[in-house]
């Protein structure tokens, strides 16, 4: 049955600001079995229970109550979790701005967003060829109101192990002043990187596409530096210098090509 009660809204705040990520694990998987074994970890690893709990630590981090929650894990493999939010002032008199930057990491942390959503959706695959596995998780972070999702940026990121993560950050729609002037952003922003923690920028080569008349971010980054002990799934003993050298060049492969979005002969 619909729920008919309505939210009162109080000096409300008519731009949406929407965070979508994908973000991509890159991982060596040698044979068939291999490649199983890794997609049931991932599948247990990000199951819809661990995905909603990433999302509550969203709503906390941002500023948000929890109104409902839909999740559910599929067969053969992926997961999807929908949490609708709704704004409430959280911080008292002296805090922070909401906007301040960057935003926590996970270790430092001890969801009634007005028409806003947080959405998680992943993709794990495999194929057979070249002893490749990726999983994609994509992530919306939809908000309307004073907060913004540009505070869970780290959180984020640090909640996956990230090769390669897409950012796309807009402003939508337009609020008023009590003069009646329209303003369509309510927040000083040149780059998605502004809100990235020193260390977040540090690991990951990255690349902007702004579109600033349209208030438009767009952030692609590519982690700078490999080790095979954290992308090889199972054990790297039995590979030699040479196959170790090959498994690397096949990893940095698969990560440019998703980077940059074409595919690129070998």
């Amino acid at each position: 049955m619909a729920n008919n009660s309505k939210l009162k809204l109080h000096g409300f705040n008519n731009l949406t600001k929407s965070l979508s990520f994908n973000i991509y694990d890159v991982c060596y998987t040698g044979d068939t079995d291999t490649q199983r074994d890794y997609i049931r970890y991932i599948d247990e690893e990000y199951n819809a229970e661990r995905l909603t709990s990433i999302l509550e630590e969203v709503a906390g981090i941002i500023g948000a109550n929890v109104l409902n929650v839909a999740r559910q894990d599929y067969d053969p493999q992926g997961a999807s979790v929908t949490m609708l939010i709704s704004e409430e002032p959280v911080l008292p008199v002296g805090s922070v701005s909401k906007y301040e930057e960057p935003g926590p990491l996970p270790e430092t942390l001890v969801g009634h967003l007005d028409k806003s959503h947080l959405t998680v959706h992943t993709y794990p695959e495999s194929h057979p060829d070249h002893g490749i596995s990726t999983f994609r998780a994509d992530i919306d972070v939809s908000t309307c109101g004073v907060i913004s999702p540009l505070t869970a940026l780290n959180y984020l990121i640090h909640s996956f192990d990230s090769e390669i993560v897409t950012i796309d950050y807009r402003v939508r729609g337009f609020t008023r002043d009590v003069r009646g002037n329209k303003h369509f952003i309510d927040h000083e922003i040149n780059s998605v990187q502004n809100f990235l923690s020193d260390d977040t920028r540090d690991r990951y080569q990255m690349v902007d596409v702004n579109v600033y008349q349209e208030n438009i971010f767009h952030t692609k980054m590519m982690l700078k530096e490999l080790d095979l002990n954290h992308h090889v799934f199972g054990d790297l003993e039995q590979f030699n210098e040479e196959e170790r050298a090959e498994v690397l060049e096949n990893l940095r492969h698969e990560m440019q090509e998703i980077f940059y979005g074409r595919n690129i002969p070998t």
